[in-house]
């Protein structure tokens, strides 16, 4: 596939919301490849995920060097994401390529995904609101570890089909896990995990054949100014008014790729 400006420019798009509101990327970027573009779910899918973990990387750099990641969490995150992820891909190795049956997978999957995180984004603050009132509670305590183990499971099944959760729904999740943890290190936390979860979905992909490395090219060229505007742009603008304009896009997407 050649380089193609309209896919930088849905870059940019994108990497300017994801700026803007933290959330988005694979939320809205594959979505938009398979519904504007026409392109295959899986490799809209593949894509992505190197596309994210690229993306990520960055900021992983950053709040790592300003002490805003809990490695511990992390790790709990990834001992349950990576092999979920890795046993995800293999099973999708043995379904046909670019077939009318893995477009359906994906896309109600996908669908699914955009939902949940539509859900993610809308009752983040009353999820933490309930969490910090049974923070000393010992269940709360005592299962928090094997919760994050699961959750992570659940969110290396979640992205490596769909691209989508790592963001908004793994943060939701961990605002609700560690109520009393500061905002800046939960984000910190989710964006490290992101990092190996989606390199490890994404290289899964290019080896069954679905990555398209010219479509990521172009995105990036696009979306890492993008971020740039966007980041700096956010301090601008409510969150009060950007959230819930996200939430609902994410809403009307999942309901049409759930209704193909």
């Amino acid at each position: 596939m050649d380089w193609n400006w309209m896919y930088t420019l849905s870059g940019f798009v994108v990497g300017a919301i994801v700026g803007l509101t933290g959330v988005g990327g694979g939320s809205l970027m594959t979505p938009l490849l398979v519904l504007l573009f026409g392109i295959h779910p899986a490799t809209a899918v593949g894509t992505d995920l190197l596309y994210a973990a690229i993306t990520k990387a960055g900021g992983t750099i950053v709040h790592g060097r300003k002490g805003h990641v809990d490695w511990r969490i992390t790790r709990l995150l990834a001992s349950g994401s990576i092999p979920a992820a890795a046993l995800t891909i293999w099973a999708l190795s043995f379904l046909p390529k670019q077939s009318a049956a893995v477009s359906h997978v994906i896309s109600f999957s996908l669908g699914i995904a955009l939902l949940l995180t539509a859900a993610a984004i809308i009752f983040r603050q009353k999820l933490q609101q309930q969490a910090l009132a049974h923070a000393e509670d010992t269940a709360h305590t005592q299962l928090r570890a094997p919760i994050t183990v699961a959750v992570g499971a659940l969110l290396g099944v979640l992205v490596s089909i769909s691209s989508v959760g790592a963001g908004a729904l793994g943060v939701a999740v961990l605002f609700y896990l560690y109520p009393r943890l500061p905002a800046i290190r939960i984000i910190g936390s989710d964006v490290a995990h992101a990092v190996p979860l989606t390199l490890i979905a994404g290289l899964g992909h290019w080896l069954i054949g679905s990555v398209d490395w010219s479509l990521l090219g172009s995105l990036l060229v696009g979306s890492l100014p993008g971020i740039w505007l966007g980041s700096h742009a956010s301090a601008r603008i409510p969150e009060r008014f950007l959230r819930p304009a996200l939430a609902g896009m994410l809403l009307l997407i999942g309901g049409k790729l759930i209704a193909q």
